[in-house]
């Protein structure tokens, strides 16, 4: 008798924590509004500088005028202290309000168009064109803010 009131008692206990180890949306934590795009990037060895100066005449000119025309919320570039180490070393995010800011807009294209000039569009082509040389994509993530109650 013994043995089976242990047995029982273990089953209500076990049950307990499995309730309590799953958290529910809304109810244990909310989810933010803003969608933040993150590329890793794996910059090769002693060319970390070189990348960031093709990415000025590129990327960064084209988010700073995104976020000017207020199509991002912000912008930014994280390197690694280790740059050799793990899958990638750099970081290029790039936030928005909501993911309605995401999608595809003939206004903001045209507005986004209008400012970037096609000096600027050969710029980033040409810049860009050189990057396999000293970089590799390694992912590409679309990420939210977890808001835990």
């Amino acid at each position: 008798m013994k043995k089976i009131l242990i047995a029982l008692l273990s089953i209500v206990f076990s049950c307990t924590l499995q309730a309590k180890d799953r958290l529910e949306v809304y109810k244990d934590y909310d989810l933010g509004t803003e969608i933040m795009t993150i590329t890793t990037v794996k910059v090769d060895p002693n060319m970390g500088d070189v990348y960031l100066a093709g990415l000025k005449n590129s990327w960064i000119k084209a988010v700073k005028l995104q976020k000017e025309l207020g199509f991002i919320k912000d912008w930014k570039i994280y390197g690694s202290d280790l740059p050799n180490s793990g899958e990638f070393n750099m970081l290029l995010v790039v936030t928005f309000n909501s993911s309605a800011d995401l999608e595809p807009s003939k206004k903001k294209y045209d507005a986004f168009m209008k400012k970037w000039s096609e000096a600027d569009e050969k710029m980033s082509n040409e810049t860009a064109a050189k990057y396999p040389e000293v970089r590799t994509l390694t992912g590409e993530y679309q990420m939210r803010e977890i808001m835990m109650k």
